[in-house]
């Protein structure tokens, strides 16, 4: 993208954190929350105790919408993001999975052999996935152009992790085991699910999504080495064939503790890299290249804290990020029990930030 400091004629017309992502200086900076939907919200909870199947609720277009724009309601957040889960795509790919309530994902049988593999089947989100886009074209509409709209996806390496974990995962030994004694496997496997993802984002592209994030959450539980030879080349691949499609719309990699690895994501070749707070955002800036945006670095549970507390956590960040591509956000979703009057408070104090005088 070209570098631009100065505010086109037309840039008041544009979503106020695609202005953050162009290169503008702004006067603040852009806010949104990962999982700003979600369970610390009440009018959630109410729709969730009527409709107790997540993925009812995230694959039902009416209350997907619903609850897509609960936050947006309430907070005029600068992003909006599809409510949904990354293991959305993976019926589509012949692999069926589940989320039971306070256990998370489950995947059974998981994937631990290569006719297993040589099973998953390309992606196709124009049959498999029609509520995705619908919701997506939807929030476009709802929200116009005061805030953006944005998609997400789960990066190759982390959803083959939920394949063949076939549920959360503290040691991912069985991934682990694959990697290290049947690497061909694994990468073909992640292959597949590369090209899938790369086909799933430009969906989302198309249907209105203005921002992309990647989240590769579980990268973060590798080694540098292996990283570069497990993580960073599928996303290298997705993000090659949707800025082949899509060049100039924003892709942010997430990556839950990523500390180790931190260096090693601006090669992924996104344009954001959303920072978690075990790396503080001074280090993180001087660490990136200068046209690469940042966000997050908030500690989620730093809303728990007095509103002293919280103010002063944004505002360091916020110092150290400067005043050109960084977009404000958590290092991590919101924590289910975040006071709710907290989580507005956020958004209230970074609309009224003044970057000028921080």
């Amino acid at each position: 993208m070209t570098e631009s400091t100065e505010i086109s004629p037309k840039s008041t017309e544009i979503p106020y954190l695609l202005r953050a992502t162009r290169g503008e200086v702004l006067s603040r900076p852009p806010v949104w929350m990962m999982r700003q939907a979600g369970r610390y919200m009440k009018v959630y909870r109410d729709l969730r105790d009527k409709y107790p199947s997540f993925r009812e609720r995230s694959e039902n277009p009416e209350l997907s919408l619903e609850i897509s724009l609960q936050p947006y309601r309430a907070f005029q957040p600068d992003g909006v993001i599809l409510f949904s889960d990354i293991l959305t795509p993976l019926p589509g790919m012949g692999i069926p999975f589940d989320i039971v309530e306070s256990k998370g994902p489950v995947i059974d049988p998981p994937i631990r052999s290569l006719q297993q593999i040589e099973a998953v089947t390309p992606l196709n989100p124009e049959e498999s996935l029609p509520f995705v886009g619908q919701v997506l074209r939807e929030l476009r509409t709802e929200v116009g152009n005061k805030a953006a709209v944005l998609g997400f996806v789960g990066s190759p390496w982390t959803l083959a992790a939920y394949m063949i974990e076939g549920k959360t995962s503290k040691t991912y030994s069985n991934i682990k085991q694959m990697a290290f004694s049947e690497p061909e496997m694994l990468h073909q496997l992640l292959g597949k699910v590369a090209d899938s993802i790369a086909t799933y984002v430009k969906y989302q592209i198309k249907n209105g999504a203005q921002v992309v994030q990647l989240f590769d959450s579980w990268a973060g539980n590798l080694s540098p080495i292996d990283y570069e030879a497990l993580a960073l080349p599928y996303q290298q691949r997705v993000v090659e064939q949707v800025k082949a499609e899509y060049p100039d719309t924003p892709l942010i990699l997430y990556i839950s503790g990523s500390a180790g690895v931190f260096d090693l994501m601006p090669k992924s070749g996104v344009d954001i890299i959303s920072v978690d707070w075990t790396v503080d955002m001074k280090d993180a800036r001087s660490r990136l290249p200068e046209t690469m945006g940042v966000q997050g670095n908030v500690d989620p549970g730093a809303l728990f804290g007095s509103k002293d507390f919280i103010r002063d956590r944004m505002l360091d960040t916020v110092r150290k990020a400067g005043n050109k591509r960084h977009i404000l956000n958590l290092g991590h979703g919101i924590l289910p029990g975040t006071p709710e009057e907290n989580a507005q408070f956020f958004f209230e104090t970074a609309k009224q930030l003044d970057l000028a005088t921080c």
